[in-house]
């Protein structure tokens, strides 16, 4: 009896980590919804970045505990991604648009993260600084009317920024790729398997693991505070830059996605609501 009790919660517990995993996977290429910080409100995010940042020392004891968790995450990726390409190549402004409202509704809970172990001045010029720099950046971008050119190297940058989604918590992989017209194509690629898409984001991905991992463990580790209020004020520029300006010429088109925008806000304060409910044991 107690051996089939065992057995039942040993699988309730192993679908419960796939289903938060698809969750994370969603968070990954969904826009507005970081997979780092899904796998921080899971009690996941740890375990991961210790796989991540040293894999052969801990590969025994965290591979089987998260092997569902990275099954679930593919699933959540790989579904998503056919259906965002579709909308946003159909409807462009009010797909943007309800992707900005759920970046918007993330905010609190953002921030919320950022503040667990307290926050400083640094804190805050960490947050003022990373927006003021992104500003400038794609605010140059456009000035110098600079037209990116999907190809193998941008999307290496792709899955760069892919993988920064899930290794530091709050970084919404299409933060940067949404102002620099790359992650429609990104997306659309995946969404379709065409290799010539998935090869390089892959290895850009692979490489930033790799390479930024401990890095990025070891810095959250040591200045969490400033670290994630400057992703914060990453967030924040990109956002304000993504928005779609000329998708508001007419009242019908500005109507709708003003309600793009606050549906989603809600859609994400009720993926945050479900969040604090669910138990990471």
């Amino acid at each position: 009896m107690n051996e089939m009790q065992d057995s039942k919660f040993s699988l309730s517990k192993t679908l419960f980590r796939v289903l938060q995993g698809a969750l994370i996977g969603l968070g990954a290429v969904l826009p507005g919804i970081s997979g780092g910080v899904l796998s921080v409100i899971f009690g996941i995010y740890k375990p991961i970045m210790e796989l991540l940042s040293n894999p052969f020392a801990n590969f025994k004891t965290h591979v089987p505990k998260l092997l569902p968790v990275f099954i679930g995450g593919g699933i959540g990726f790989l579904g998503i991604a056919n259906v965002l390409s579709f909308f946003l190549e159909k409807y462009p402004a009010p797909s943007v648009c309800l992707f900005i409202g759920l970046i918007t509704g993330m905010l609190p809970s953002l921030f919320r993260e950022a503040g667990e172990q307290g926050r400083s001045r640094a804190s805050y010029v960490s947050m003022i600084v990373c927006m003021c720099a992104i500003f400038a950046l794609l605010i140059g971008l456009k000035m110098t009317s600079v037209e990116i050119s999907p190809n193998f190297f941008w999307y290496l940058f792709c899955g760069f920024c892919l993988a920064l989604s899930v290794i530091a918590p709050g970084m919404s992989f299409s933060t940067l790729l949404m102002p620099l017209g790359l992650y429609t194509p990104f997306v659309d690629g995946i969404g379709h398997f065409d290799l010539g898409i998935l090869i390089p984001g892959g290895i850009g991905a692979l490489v930033t693991v790799i390479a930024l991992a401990k890095a990025i463990n070891t810095l959250f580790d040591r200045h969490y505070s400033v670290a994630f209020h400057g992703i914060i004020g990453i967030v924040i520029a990109a956002t304000i830059m993504t928005v779609p300006v000329d998708g508001f010429t007419t009242v019908a088109q500005s109507a709708v996605n003003v309600v793009c925008f606050v549906v989603g806000i809600f859609a994400a304060l009720a993926l945050d609501k479900f969040n604090s409910r669910v138990s990471v044991e």
